[in-house]
């Protein structure tokens, strides 16, 4: 146990947070400059729009793979060290980003990318939960998520102002500060209980091999499923959404990333306080999966409307995926300090790596159902199955984390 309750204003929530900033500003850095990328790399405008699913794909890939190994390696190691090595990889990665000349140079080194950035929010958000006491680890998880998220909106803006390499030169400047920043954050003092034990840490398959843990663990990664169908499909695709629907205007995907991400990081920072005020993480999941159906109607009822209404609906659509920081916490909760890291890690990036499933169900409508429709299919897809998910989740907001999974 800690000797004395950290607050949620302490050194370690605060640089969660930003390690959660400079992750976002790296993650959503593609889909923020996808199309002056690609066309400056010679691509048509159907190939910015093939190849930039493809590129988000196999960065998407990365992070479903970096989430199993950070996630074991932070429940064996420490989550310091995943934190540590993460972060220098994407720093390396974004880098590299800078140099790409061909879109299969670009894809590979997204896909690195990925991988490192995997570690970054389950192992933050398992420190943060694990320093802080249970009353207050919603609301310090919040102001993780919620200042991280703000990240997209600065890269957006930096966008606006730098080369599209550029952006990238500075994604992997601002990880190699945010290096030297951890020095000085403590570790889980939970973790180091276990440290030295024989207790097994960090084994994927205890997530698995025992029928309730799996169904915790898939219910833990299908709560998350409409975050990244809003993210990857509806607002990263907004532009040929857009075309699609009759939109009035020319649609700056970038612009529609921006304006969602601000809304998300005010949604996560609200779910959090409203978590508390009804002492339940599944009824604030509940109303904030109200807020994003609402979102998803007004989004495909924009035909013939300006293209500030799809940028209005893509902010409403963020703040009701602003649920990302309860979804993830309740992923920490939900297991033992022996794999804590690893499901809070894999969780996340297992939902971001659902994209892919989401984007095959997304292609394989259009030919009978066509472009638009073929998303409104898909949406209602992903909101069925969260909502089914967070109906079998067990509420966890006022479980001691303190113990281990035999």
């Amino acid at each position: 146990m800690q000797a004395k309750p950290v607050s949620v204003f302490s050194l370690a929530v605060f640089v969660a947070a930003l390690g959660y900033f400079v992750d976002i500003y790296d993650l959503l850095l593609f889909s923020i400059i996808r199309v002056p990328s690609l066309k400056d790399l010679g691509l048509t405008q159907d190939q910015i729009a093939s190849d930039g699913l493809f590129i988000i794909n196999i960065q998407m890939a990365g992070l479903l793979i970096g989430g199993i190994l950070w996630g074991i390696l932070g429940d064996k190691k420490g989550r310091l060290k995943v934190l540590y090595a993460s972060i220098i990889l994407y720093s390396l990665g974004n880098i590299a980003n800078g140099f790409v000349q061909t879109v299969n140079q670009y894809a590979a080194v997204r896909f690195l990318t990925g991988v490192g950035l995997a570690g970054e929010l389950g192992a933050g958000i398992t420190l943060v939960s694990e320093l802080l006491p249970k009353e207050k680890r919603g609301i310090g998880t919040s102001l993780v998520a919620g200042v991280g998220l703000t990240g997209a909106v600065v890269a957006f803006f930096f966008r606006e102002n730098f080369h599209w390499r550029t952006c990238y030169f500075i994604g992997g400047g601002l990880g190699f500060l945010l290096l030297m920043l951890r020095v000085g954050v403590l570790e889980s003092g939970m973790f180091k209980d276990i440290q030295h034990s024989n207790v097994k840490k960090g084994n994927f398959f205890m997530l698995l091999n025992n029928g309730k843990r799996l169904k915790k663990y898939l219910c833990s990664i299908l709560i998350g499923l409409p975050t990244w169908y809003v993210i990857g499909i509806l607002v990263s695709f907004s532009k040929e959404f857009g075309e699609k629907m009759g939109v009035v205007g020319t649609v700056d995907p970038g612009k529609a990333v921006m304006f969602a991400y601000a809304a998300i990081s005010i949604g996560d920072i609200a779910v959090g306080f409203v978590s508390q005020a009804l002492r339940s993480r599944k009824k604030a999941l509940y109303i904030f999966y109200g807020i994003t159906a609402i979102g998803i109607v007004w989004f495909f009822n924009l035909r013939g409307q300006s293209v500030n209404s799809l940028y209005a609906a893509s902010a409403l659509l963020g703040f009701g995926t602003g649920f990302w920081a309860i979804f993830v916490t309740m992923a920490a909760e939900q297991f033992g300090t022996n794999i804590r890291a690893t499901a809070a890690t894999t969780v996340p990036n297992m939902v971001r790596g659902a994209l892919i499933l989401i984007s095959i169900l997304f292609t394989s409508l259009q030919a009978s159902a066509g472009y638009v429709k073929s998303g409104l299919i898909t949406g209602i897809v992903a909101m069925v199955i969260g909502l089914g998910a967070a109906i079998l989740t067990e509420e966890t907001f006022h479980k001691d984390l303190n113990y281990v999974e035999e």
